[in-house]
């Protein structure tokens, strides 16, 4: 009689559904633990890989490990030792029959489980490396450190899953034919590659939080991806002060998402959300990354921190009135001074436009029109329609939420502006 596996239910999942649970878990580690003997992370994914097939075929006859990562983290990193034992005996063979060839590195003793987070810190900053394109660069960390396939990634950046695949594959050539160490730098390096670090975690939240295109506003799971990614980083990393500050602001955002979207998925603006849905924990998480930002701060604040500053105001504030726009405007102004950029600014309008009028607002954000970065940025037109429509110009702000609409390539999006060209006034 044929074996035939179990169907999964609600409470037990088949065990290759447990197992590839488990491996999406740990992944993160294992390629980090074989990339710091093999240095080279595409290698390492194939060897983790090749321990999830072990597992495959071991787990479901032997059972599952007390430890199942251990287990796969031994399993890849006996590969890698072989892989490369057997790269140095062919590299003597060859070098006894005259030929020249560059070997490599004797291998590596295998870590003790304590010296996981320093290999899993090195895979952080060699996949966001500054010589990968800032596309390349999200790609893989969602891949390396995300555990998402490439369909997934495809899905959800809304691109085709052979254009994820080719980044992908040309990011693992490039970190190896630029001899990238893979390596935690220090010093001014480790500063700079620190904000490639967390610009690329910080896109990838956006993107989940605000759809650039597509049928959904929101897609969840990148913002749970890059949330889970930055309180990594707080714990390996718990001296950066902008680390936590990162941290903080994707707390104090996540925290509004149940209140973001109507039950039909329709968006809700911030001024019309209800507050009791936003989540207090989060908020309480936030807050307290937010606190670990200061104490460690040795100099004002970064971007990270102040942004983590103004979504603090937010969620201090339980009603839309009783929000500290002034607070916000000041730290805006800070933020502009800190890390200057026209977004920035027109951010800063919308503050200021709450706490000195419509009419201030409105003089400042047509002092952006002129930007380039600005042009083609959907969300100016639409900030310029809301001032005018709290003016009383119903008829120009309803030129700018089309021409707005006209910009976004978000469908969700776009059906909300055209709604508010409708009905500028409401």
């Amino acid at each position: 009689m044929w074996a035939v596996e179990p169907q999964p239910t609600a409470d037990r999942p088949t065990p290759a559904q447990a197992i590839e649970t488990v491996f999406r878990l740990q992944a993160p580690r294992v390629i980090a633990g074989v990339a710091r003997i093999v240095r080279d992370v595409g290698i390492a994914e194939e060897l983790a890989q090749d321990a999830l097939v072990a597992a495959l075929e071991q787990w479901p006859r032997d059972g599952v490990p007390d430890n199942p990562g251990a287990w796969l983290t031994a399993t890849a990193r006996r590969r890698a030792v072989d892989l490369v034992r057997r790269r140095e005996v062919y590299a003597r063979k060859l070098a006894e029959i005259g030929r020249d060839l560059e070997t490599t590195a004797p291998p590596e003793e295998i870590a003790d489980p304590d010296g996981i987070d320093d290999d899993l810190l090195r895979l952080v900053f060699t996949a966001c490396h500054p010589v990968l394109s800032p596309q390349a660069r999200t790609a893989l960390t969602l891949r390396l450190l995300g555990g998402l396939t490439t369909a997934e990634i495809a899905r959800a950046f809304l691109v085709p899953e052979a254009t994820v695949a080719q980044r992908i594959v040309r990011a693992k050539r490039t970190l190896a034919a630029k001899n990238v160490a893979f390596e935690v730098p220090y010093g001014p390096d480790r500063e700079a590659r620190l904000g490639s670090v967390l610009d690329v975690v910080y896109l990838i939240f956006n993107e989940g939080y605000a759809a650039t295109a597509g049928e959904d506003w929101l897609r969840p799971g990148l913002c749970e991806d890059a949330l889970r990614l930055a309180r990594v980083l707080s714990g390996l990393m718990p001296g950066e002060p902008e680390v936590h500050g990162l941290t903080a602001l994707l707390e104090f955002q996540a925290s509004r998402t149940p209140a973001r979207t109507a039950p039909d998925g329709t968006p809700v603006l911030l001024k019309d959300q209800d507050r009791r849905r936003w989540n207090r924990m989060l908020i309480a998480r936030g807050a307290h990354a937010l606190e670990r930002a200061g104490a460690t701060a040795a100099g004002p604040p970064g971007p990270y921190a102040l942004q983590a500053a103004i979504a603090a105001c937010h969620a201090r504030a339980y009603t839309y009135e009783e929000t500290d726009w002034r607070a916000i405007a000041a730290l805006y102004g800070l933020l502009a001074a800190r890390a200057p950029s026209p977004v920035v600014e027109l951010n800063r309008a919308v503050a200021v436009s709450m706490a000195d009028g419509p009419r201030r607002g409105l003089e400042l954000v047509d002092a952006l029109a002129a930007e380039p970065a600005l042009r083609g940025y959907h969300l100016l037109p639409s900030v310029r329609g809301d001032l005018l429509a709290r003016l009383g110009r119903t008829a120009e702000a309803r030129q700018e939420f089309l021409r707005a609409a006209g910009l976004t390539r978000n469908e969700r999006e776009r059906a909300l502006l055209l709604r508010r060209a409708d009905q500028p006034s409401g």
